[in-house]
């Protein structure tokens, strides 16, 4: 999002005395009626961010421009989204970097769509699948909300069971409930060195994936792991984990595409705890 005033159009969040949140996009002779009280949409169009503001019957909210954690978790949905916890892990494991050509499968409410685009940078390009066309007009309403129009992001209707007619790709994203069956389109698909990502909710669905990765034999460092978020409250002496966490949301497989070989002895995959650590360092 960008600095200075607050424009028309823009999405912004209100946060009132007991930390609620309220997520409103700007409309010029616009209102919002929150639980303290009307707001003027032309009193905090053109103001500054960062400051607190009045509503009709006396009650102050803290108003801001909402970061895209924030955003993705106040936005309208058609799907659950993946939370912030999720989408900041599957940067880094995915290695999504500026330039990069990325497909996800399964747009949902755009959570997932948005961090990728922002990561790709100008010179990048994230397709989106999605085969329920009201998920991906919910998904493309999100995305222009927060981000505005991008010519870095081709959505379409597409079952990536079926097949990935965008190719070559540096990267693919899926947030599919059966990955294994996109497994041969992604071996087609991907350049060699690029990397794999799925994100699933169970047990049994991870157990499935790894299983057809390692059978196709195009892909090696095969990794699934799970992410636990657990905040804090620090209220001068008083220091102590928070009664809720977010907790198990779902378990990430990544794994590197390679050129195909009929060995498995020879495909690298994550160590066994416990096992010879020396060779992870280099030498001194």
């Amino acid at each position: 999002m960008r600095g200075g005033p607050l424009r028309s159009g823009e999405p912004v969040l209100l946060i009132d005395r007991k930390a609620r949140r309220y997520l409103i996009t700007l409309r010029p002779g616009g209102s919002s009626d929150l639980r303290g009280g009307k707001l003027s949409h032309d009193h905090l169009i053109g103001a500054p961010e960062g400051r607190h503001v009045t509503t009709t019957r006396g009650e102050k909210f803290l108003l801001v421009r909402p970061t895209l954690a924030e955003f993705v978790l106040e936005m309208p949905r058609g799907a659950q989204v993946i939370y912030p916890k999720d989408l900041s892990v599957i940067l880094l494991a995915g290695d999504i970097y500026p330039g990069a050509v990325v497909l996800e499968a399964g747009t949902g409410s755009g959570a997932l769509t948005m961090t990728l685009l922002r990561a790709v940078g100008p010179e990048g390009c994230v397709y989106s699948y999605e085969v329920r066309e009201e998920f991906a007009r919910t998904a493309r309403q999100n995305i222009e909300k927060y981000l505005g129009p991008s010519a870095r992001l081709v959505m379409r209707v597409q079952d990536v069971y079926d097949g990935i007619p965008d190719r070559p790709l540096d990267r693919l994203v899926l947030d599919v409930p059966e990955p294994w069956r996109a497994v041969p389109h992604a071996a087609a698909a991907l350049r060699e060195g690029g990397i794999f990502l799925s994100y699933l909710p169970t047990v049994p669905q991870a157990v499935e994936l790894v299983a057809a990765l390692r059978t196709s034999r195009a892909f090696a460092m095969i990794e699934t792991t799970e992410t636990l978020l657990r905040p804090w409250n620090i209220e001068g002496p008083s220091v102590r984990p928070a009664h809720r966490m977010v907790a198990h949301t779902a378990f990430i497989t990544t794994a590197r595409r390679i050129q195909p070989t009929g060995d498995a002895a020879v495909l690298p995959q994550r160590p066994e705890e416990g096992d010879d650590e020396e060779a992870d360092s280099p030498e001194q």
